[in-house]
């Protein structure tokens, strides 16, 4: 759904411009609250996987593909701000190095396809989250949910843009319905993706997605004992068993190891570095190998543009003579080394980016609350 140049006029294009740029700094600022030591390594990695899979177009219509958006993977693994965050630097990353996107379109895209996406998959996956049983299962289904909605609300949001500066004359009803139709078969494909992927970080490390904070942890349980009275603050673990009723014929006093009032054992923080080269692993492999495999086929936003017209003053990419234009490394004629170098390129550069971006706003939240201390 990468919006090229031409599509919208320049004023419109400058108000959007200047809701993406309020956007990322709100953003900026929120995301100091949700990045910790936890989650500031995996945001970088989860801008460079999002870009590796919106490189994986599937089929969706005859004619017609579709690929990730990212809004609602991102919202729900590191958290609605970064989330919005990470789909920008991706989408920053494809306009100046790939030529895909248009520059002065960025700000429509970035409003469309960050902020409108991520806002709306949260939103819904909170609601989901809250009325369902606290189980790993609800954050899967609450993800496929939240991003199914999410393609085709920035379909709408789109068409609502090209009613207020559109270039083209076509009938708005048409570009609506043509719009949300496709993005609807899309919106299947991008909700199978986040699920999966969400259920799989879930499943091994629910600790590193933001989204399942308070749904897959186990609360502490305080249990009184019944031979004394519990110390201050003693707390049991929750997954301690009941200590057993004291017997009329027992007559051994009271030590450490018979009271069932225990101190919490200290647990480990545990290193996400096997998610984090897990996660790096499979970002090459669908950059590197699987996108040569992808549909050739034109997405949702340039079908509908080619069927009905909104593509009749579009314009060319200022970045067109890039040596990464259209996903290919420039005096390579071996396409699928070509395509897998660019692939592996952008999962880099946006790695590298998306983390500079990201460590940044973690040292500031840190300097921030050694101030306060």
């Amino acid at each position: 759904m990468h919006v090229p140049d031409g599509f919208i006029d320049a004023p419109v294009s400058a108000v959007t411009g200047v809701v993406a740029a309020g956007a990322v700094a709100v953003s900026l600022r929120g995301a100091r609250r949700e990045l910790d030591e936890r989650t500031a390594p995996l945001a970088g990695l989860v801008a460079a996987f999002i870009f590796a899979v919106q490189m994986l177009n599937f089929p969706v219509a005859a004619g017609t593909s579709g690929h990730l958006l990212g809004g609602a993977l991102a919202a729900i693994l590191v958290g609605p701000y970064t989330g919005v965050l990470c789909v920008s630097v991706v989408l920053l990353m494809q306009g100046v190095l790939f030529a895909d996107g248009g520059l002065t379109a960025l700000g429509v895209n970035i409003t469309d396809m960050a902020l409108v996406t991520t806002v709306v998959a949260y939103a819904i996956f909170r609601t989901i989250v809250k009325l369902a049983p606290r189980r790993r299962r609800t954050v899967t289904v609450a993800s496929f949910v939240a991003a199914l909605v999410s393609v085709p609300a920035a379909a709408v949001a789109f068409t609502a843009i090209y009613a207020l500066g559109g270039t083209a004359d076509v009938a708005i009803g048409k570009v609506f319905a043509a719009m949300v139709g496709v993005h609807v078969l899309i919106g299947i494909g991008e909700a199978a993706i986040t699920a999966l992927t969400v259920g799989a970080v879930v499943a091994v490390r629910p600790d590193l997605v933001y989204g399942a904070r308070g749904v897959t942890a186990r609360p502490l349980e305080i249990r009184d004992s019944p031979l004394a009275p519990a110390a201050p603050g003693a707390v049991a673990r929750a997954e301690a068993p009941a200590a057993e009723p004291a017997t009329a014929t027992s007559e051994a006093p009271e030590t450490s190891a018979t009271s069932a009032t225990r101190e919490p054992a200290a647990v480990p923080r545990r290193s996400g570095r096997r998610v984090w080269l897990a996660g790096l692993a499979a970002a090459l492999l669908c950059a590197g190998v699987v996108s040569f495999y992808a549909s050739a086929s034109p997405d949702g936003l340039e079908k509908v543009a080619h069927d009905k017209g909104i593509d009749a003053k579009e314009e060319d990419h200022a970045t067109k003579d890039s040596p990464l234009a259209d996903y290919g490394v420039k005096d390579i004629s071996d396409a699928r080394l070509s395509g897998g170098l660019a692939g592996v390129i952008g999962v880099g550069a946006t790695l590298a980016v998306g983390s500079g971006v990201f460590i940044v706003v973690r040292r500031r939240r840190a300097t921030a609350e050694s101030g306060r201390g």
